[in-house]
Order: C-alpha cells, then sequence, then structure tokens
C-alpha cells in the first residue's frame, strides 16, 4: 500500500528556513505528481506546492520566491525547501500523492516564532 512519510518540521524563528522530506512507497514515484499542503490551526488545509512527473511545478501565490519543490527519483523523496519563514507559514504540512484517488502523509508540524 502508498505509504508516505513527512520529516523535517520543527520550531524556527521567523526569516529561517527549513527543509522538509517526504519518503514514498508502494506506488511508481517517478511517473506521479507530488505536492505538499498545509493546514493552520482553524484553517482548511490549502496547497503550498505541487510537482509533476518531469518537474514542472506550481506554487501558492503566499510562497513564491520563498518555497522550492523538488523530487529525487532515485530515492522516492519529495522535498520541500522552505525559506524566509513567516509567522503564518505555521502549521501541519501534509505529503500527498496524486496516484489513483491519492494518499496523505501524516503531517509534520512547521512553527515559525518572531
Amino acid at each position: 500500500q502508498v505509504q508516505l512519510v513527512e520529516s523535517g518540521g520543527g520550531l524556527v524563528q521567523a526569516g529561517g528556513s527549513l527543509r522538509l522530506s517526504c519518503a514514498a512507497s508502494g506506488f511508481i514515484f517517478s511517473i506521479n505528481a507530488m505536492g505538499w499542503y498545509r493546514q493552520a490551526p482553524g484553517k482548511q488545509r490549502e496547497l503550498v506546492a505541487i510537482i509533476n512527473s518531469g518537474g514542472s511545478t506550481n506554487y501558492a501565490d503566499s510562497v513564491k520566491g520563498r518555497f522550492t519543490i523538488s523530487r529525487d527519483n532515485a530515492k522516492n523523496t519529495v522535498y520541500l525547501q522552505m525559506n524566509s519563514l513567516k509567522l503564518e507559514d505555521t502549521g501541519v504540512y501534509y505529503c500527498k500523492s496524486y496516484f489513483r484517488q491519492g494518499s496523505w502523509g501524516q503531517g509534520t508540524q512547521v512553527t515559525v516564532s518572531s
């Protein structure tokens, strides 16, 4: 079955950086799009970034120029490099596979402090 395991979250000061990783298994990673979503307290889950099998990317306006999504097909891993973090980037970050009906990881907490 599909498994997605996120890592790399934590507590960081505003202006700092974090890199999230999502290790995938149970499907052919290289031919499927992958995405990162986040959910802040009291808010709906929102798309942060998506990368397709060819490496094309799209970002939420709120993170453009600060976040970079990438993938390593040899390692079945998708990354989210987050720079210039802001307080409003705080939330639980989820990895999503677009294989078949879609699958989610368990999430990793990112907390940005002032």
